[in-house]
């Protein structure tokens, strides 16, 4: 049994749900994602309903530490995505079944 749904499994459910073929569906798929990536990457909020909102934050640099052996080390100013899903989603995910 797969635990993982991956990018093949959701453009086959496009191809039998909507009937397109396999590359027009594998097309709309990253169509879809280069979207969000575009719009993130511009540092806009990329809020999708009954879904969530991924957002960019921007990490300042600071002084990290291997907890194996101790040995501190600068870890670089980076820009970090975030997700907060929504109470749809969340209520969602906590019903039961």
């Amino acid at each position: 049994m797969r635990i993982n749904l991956t990018k093949k499994d959701i453009v086959n459910s496009i191809y039998m749900q909507i009937g397109y073929s396999k590359k027009i569906s594998e097309n709309l798929l990253e169509d879809f994602f280069e979207i969000i990536f575009h719009n993130l990457k511009k540092n806009n909020k990329v809020k999708i309903a009954k879904f969530g909102t991924f957002h960019v934050r921007f990490k300042k640099s600071r002084i990290g530490r291997n907890p194996k052996t101790n040995e501190k080390k600068i870890i670089s100013e980076r820009k970090v995505i975030l997700f907060k899903p929504s109470k749809e989603l969340k209520k969602l995910i906590n019903e039961r079944n």
